[in-house]
Parts: structure tokens; sequence; C-alpha cells
């Protein structure tokens, strides 16, 4: 039975547990395919670092980050791990890059909400693989209909601003406005904040039970985003990379705050904690 829109259940540990990929000891890195992150500008390059290295972190085969030719001298010395598309949000929104080499894609950290992004958004809807829009690639619009997922990644402000319910109105029942605007708009939504909720477009609603408030610090968002489009590369199922990733993420901020004070948590950090953290789920 599925959870239900008003009393979601908890995506638990024991939910997360049999769900979590097995890396085969066989595999290379084609087994777990190439992922790519449009994300970044010269003046906010971190956000691209911060996804990236969530990214990286999170079992995905090859990353190939399309960022500025400024932001990325910043980056590089700090992920030398992925490979660059120099100015791609600019080459992909004009068709001068071809998209259908990638398992997933996301799109939106450290942009601008402008035509560029809205144009590049426009040629990522138009492929077969699953896509994460996230932070400047949120903006009101309707979604066409297609078989890989729609993955949106709105905090309260950004909820509100897409679909115009008022965010008082929000905070009082998150469950019932992201489960009502995930079937409306043909897209999972990831509605941030304390118990974070995941609604998916078949009416499928959960709550996540892991996190607390070191998370409410500038670049966690980033660091999930990241989290989220390495884990849809490596799970077989989208839904489980998705609840994966928001559960690990949370879970990471619980690890921290077992001897240190929420203020002080950094969201680089968190993909620092990761690899202990995800080992835990796997024992």
């Amino acid at each position: 039975m599925s959870p239900s829109t008003d009393t979601p259940r908890y995506w638990t540990a024991e939910r997360l547990k049999p769900t979590l990929p097995r890396r085969g000891p066989d595999s290379h890195k084609g087994s777990y395919g190439t992922a790519l992150l449009i994300a970044g500008t010269k003046e906010m390059p971190g956000a691209a670092l911060l996804a990236g290295l969530g990214a990286m972190r999170s079992g995905v085969g090859k990353l190939v980050i399309a960022t500025e030719a400024g932001a990325m001298a910043m980056i590089v010395p700090r992920l030398p791990e992925a490979t660059y598309l120099q100015n791609g949000l600019q080459r992909i929104a004009q068709q001068q890059e071809p998209t259908d080499s990638y398992r997933a894609a996301a799109i939106g950290p450290g942009t601008h909400p402008d035509a560029l992004t809205e144009d590049a958004v426009n040629v990522l809807l138009g492929s077969a693989m699953p896509v994460i829009l996230d932070a400047g690639a949120l903006s009101k619009r309707t979604y066409p209909e297609r078989k890989a997922p729609i993955i949106l990644t709105p905090h309260p402000a950004e909820f509100s601003r897409i679909t115009g319910v008022a965010v008082e109105a929000l905070q009082e029942n998150r469950a019932h406005y992201a489960g009502v605007w995930a079937k409306r708009l043909g897209a999972a939504i990831v509605l941030k904040g304390q118990k974070t909720i995941v609604a998916f477009p078949d009416g499928e609603v959960w709550a996540n039970p892991t996190g607390n408030s070191a998370l409410a610090k500038g670049g966690t968002g980033d660091t999930l985003t990241g989290m989220m489009l390495g884990m849809l590369c490596c799970h077989p199922d989208w839904k489980h990379a998705v609840l994966n990733a928001v559960h690990l993420h949370g879970a990471c901020a619980d690890e921290w705050t077992k001897n240190r004070s929420p203020h002080t948590l950094l969201a680089h950090e968190l993909t620092d904690l990761l690899p202990e953290v995800w080992a835990q789920f796997e024992r």
C-alpha cells in the first residue's frame, strides 16, 4: 500500500537498506553511467563544486560539469575527478552539444533563472534521461509528458513561486501540497525542509526522518542535488535513488551533530561524511 498525500509514511533505514545498489566486482565506470551537471557561474562557482562533490560521492561512473570558463579554474583543483564542458549552459541551450550519451542530468545550482537557462531546461526535457531541476532552473512552467522522470527540488519559497501556494499555507500541510502539485505537474517534488517531503506524480508521498538544523545553511541543497544525480546513475529504480539521496543527506547531518554543534556544519562536509554514513547502511 502506497503512502497517501495527507499521511505520508517515512522512508526509514529499514526501507532504504534493501534498495541500496550493490557494486559488482566486475563493473567499470561505464556500468554506472555518465552524469551531466549544469551548474555554477563565475560569481557562484561553489554551487557547481558542491553539487559535483555530491554526485561523485554517490555512485556515478563519470561526471561532466557544464559551467562557465571562469568557474572551472576554481573548481578543478577541488574536483579533478570530473570532466568539464566549458560554457556548457550556452552550448546545450543552443543545441551545440549532444546530450544523448548521459544517463541523468541536473541543472540549476548557481545558475540564473533567465532565458538561457530556460532554453537549456527545454533541451534536457526533450531528452530520454531523468532530469533534476534545482535553484535557477525552478520556474513556473508546465512539463511535457515523457517516460523519464522530472525531479523538482524546491525549498518552501521556491515552491510558492512556482505554484502560487502561499508559504504559510504550504508549511501547514507540506505533504498535501507537494502531492497535489506532483500530480498536477507530472513531476516528482522534493520539498526541502524539516522532514523533507518526496512526492511522486503517481500519488506516492514519503516523509524523510533524517536531518536537522545543521542543514539550514547555504550549499546543502546543492549537495543534495548532486547526490540525487549520482544515485540516479547507480540505482536501478529512480524513486529509490531520490528517496535514498534525501535520507543519506540527512543522515550525514545527523552524524555531524553527534559530537559537533549544528551551527558549524559546512555543506562540503556532508560529502566528507557520506562514505562512512553510507557504509553503515550496507552492514
